[in-house]
């Protein structure tokens, strides 16, 4: 059974949860219904231009809704110095929000470590390959694909989802060449770390899942490790 997902009426918010394995909350969220912000949360808005506050309040809302699948209480889930979500206490999970949807997903912390993002499913501008896959053999995997520049987006969402699944855990601002996409389907993806960044020692690998749904790219990582160090309380 896939992980359960918050009735939103969005194909996008079914697909995320397909992606997922069992017991992972889901939900989701239009931009501009995110509804009022909790605590230390809007003090961190008070200053963002109202896009921003918009954005962030679906994101929240969309968190409360996967949290509240797992049975927990609506808490507030304030954004950290480094700008990740400081979950609450026991709970880990990933926000990501494109155009009009925002998405989370929140599990119980310590078994698994988690990664979401959405990009539009669209070319990704050929000037950004160099920055984002630097490695000869990142580009020799993406021009191997009939649609280099829309494959690459898929691998861009799948960089993402694993960087924001090993922050949690490694506490580590990656560079794009400290993950090195080694395969690359309209499926799936697989990442490689090219350098230790604790627990996570050089070659250790992260699958990512991928989906298309309401013009998005939809990518997923769901790393079953235990955390070594405990429970993780925080995820992008």
């Amino acid at each position: 059974m896939a992980a359960e997902a918050v009735l939103t009426g969005t194909s996008a918010a079914r697909t995320v949860a397909t992606l997922f394995p069992p017991g992972i909350g889901v939900g989701a969220c239009v931009v501009g219904q995110g509804g009022p912000l909790l605590g230390a949360e809007a003090a961190a808005m008070a200053r963002a231009v109202p896009a921003r506050q918009a954005e962030f309040a679906a994101g929240r809302h969309a968190a409360r809704q996967a949290m509240a699948r797992l049975g927990l209480p609506a808490s507030p889930i304030p954004m950290g110095e480094d700008r990740a979500p400081i979950w609450p206490a026991g709970v880990t999970g990933s926000i990501t929000h494109h155009g009009a949807l925002a998405f989370a997903v929140a599990a119980r912390a310590g078994a698994l470590a988690l990664g979401l993002d959405a990009e539009p499913d669209e070319e990704l501008p050929g000037d950004l390959l160099p920055l984002i896959f630097p490695d000869p053999a990142e580009q020799r995997l993406l021009a191997a694909s009939p649609q280099p520049l829309r494959r690459a987006r898929e691998g861009f969402a799948a960089k993402e989802a694993a960087y924001k699944c090993q922050f949690p855990r490694s506490r580590q601002l990656l560079e794009f060449t400290d993950l090195r996409l080694e395969t690359l389907t309209a499926d799936a993806a697989t990442l490689r770390f090219t350098r230790a960044a604790p627990p996570y020692p050089a070659g250790a690998v992260l699958p990512v899942r991928l989906a298309r749904a309401e013009g998005l790219v939809i990518a997923a990582c769901a790393d079953p490790r235990p955390d070594p160090a405990g429970a993780a309380d925080a995820s992008g």
